[in-house]
Formats: C-alpha cells, structure tokens, sequence
C-alpha cells in the first residue's frame, strides 16, 4: 500500500443550481480519486440551490452542505473549507461545479502540494490558455492584473476555481466577501499570513453549458469595485 494512503483528502464543491452537471462532476472525481493514493471525500456545498443539486450530489456519492439561502462563492467555499479543516484532512481542493475542471487536474495539485513546501497552489489556466476563448484571457488577466496593483500579489489566473489548501492554510487562511472577488481576497489574506502561495497549469474545459454559466467580463467592474473598497477601508484603519 502506497504510504500516502493515510493521506485524507477533501474536495470542495461549491454548487449553485447545478443539477444538470453535478452529478457527472462528482461521479468522474470520484471515479479518478479511487484511482488516486489518497483517502478522500467529497463534499458538495449546495448554496441555496432551486432545483436538484442537492439530490444528484448525494445521488452521487458526494457529502452534501445544504444553505438554506445563498450566500454567494466565498460564503459556498468557506463553509466546505472549515468543513475539511473541522474534521482535520491533510489537504483540500475547491473546484467548479459546472465541470471546468479536470480531476485528473485535482489530483496533480495534490501530489504537487506534497512536494512543494506551498500552502496555497492556484491551478493556473492561463500557463497554458489553449481551450480559453480571448474574452475571458482578458478578463481574468485583467482581475490578476488588479489584484497585483491591489495586494501586491502576482498570479497568472487570480480567478481560479481550482484551489489546493495545504492544512496549515485551512486552520489559519479567511476572507470577508462572499461574492466572486474573494478570489482575489483569499490570496491578499494568505499573504497576509505569509503562507506560501505557488500556481500549477490546468486545463480549461469549456461546454456550451459553463460558458453559459460563467462569469462575463462585465462582472469583473463589480469585483475590482468591491476589492477596491475593502482596500481602502482596511488602509485608513491601518
């Protein structure tokens, strides 16, 4: 037996009206994790979903968080976060739930994450942005361009769905947005904690259903909006 086996993994869903694809996402993760040296769950955060998210997921095999209401991405994925760090898994991943992400990719960043002495690794589409049409090349350059200026921080993808938290990061690492912008949040807090944050290259996989689900370039003024104000706030309180 391989001795990461005693290695417990936790992958974090954060599902919001997805019945159409959950069901497949987990069914594949958990098809690829069995395959993988790791003892795993994989838990499904359903945020306040109005239609079968919840039933396919646990369907599925998935451990399911049910929100009554929705509170948003960084709400959705902080609750499945202290979730693995509540029952004390070694690492974590967050990945989407409209099937973006390859779980062949999850697994790469654990093993990675083992290797490497990083807390935080960004699986980065923008290494390689082949799959990636130019719209959203630009905005998410745009959002990593921002978070730069902002928190002084450099990632390829700032945007990423598909995180790796080392345990260390799941006690320590929080955010205060529950919208999309904790992305670039989460990474101003983990420097704020000097935990070490590296990036690894991904795969994009793009269905007419996740580009129908994505986030438009237009979301990105309410994003860069709302870090700037938290920004300026947390400067005249320093």
């Amino acid at each position: 037996m391989s001795k990461k086996a005693n290695l417990r993994a936790c992958v974090v869903i954060p599902a919001y009206n997805e019945a159409e694809a959950i069901g497949e996402v987990v069914n594949n993760l958990k098809e690829k994790m069995q395959k993988s040296p790791y003892n795993f769950e994989i838990v499904v955060v359903n945020d306040g979903s109005r239609d079968r998210t919840s039933d396919n997921a646990r369907k599925n095999g998935a451990t399911v968080i049910d929100h009554i209401l929705n509170s948003g991405a960084g709400g959705a994925t902080s609750t499945g976060l202290s979730y693995a760090n509540q029952h004390d898994f070694d690492m974590a991943a967050t990945m989407d739930a409209d099937g973006q992400h390859a779980a062949t990719d999850v697994i790469k960043g654990f093993l990675k994450m083992e290797k490497s002495n990083s807390d935080l690794l960004i699986g980065s589409r923008l290494i390689d942005s082949k799959g990636m049409s130019k719209v959203k090349v630009i905005g998410n350059k745009g959002l990593s361009f921002i978070t730069y200026v902002l928190f002084g921080i450099n990632s390829t993808d700032s945007q990423s769905g598909l995180r790796i938290f080392s345990k260390r990061a799941l006690r320590s690492l929080r955010w205060r947005t529950s919208g999309y912008e904790f992305c670039s949040e989460m990474l101003w807090r983990a420097k704020q904690l000097k935990l070490n944050i590296g990036e690894y290259p991904i795969q994009a996989i793009y269905t007419e259903y996740s580009k129908a689900k994505g986030q438009n370039n237009w979301n990105a003024f309410n994003i860069i909006k709302s870090l700037l104000k938290r920004r300026v706030m947390e400067l005249l309180h320093e």
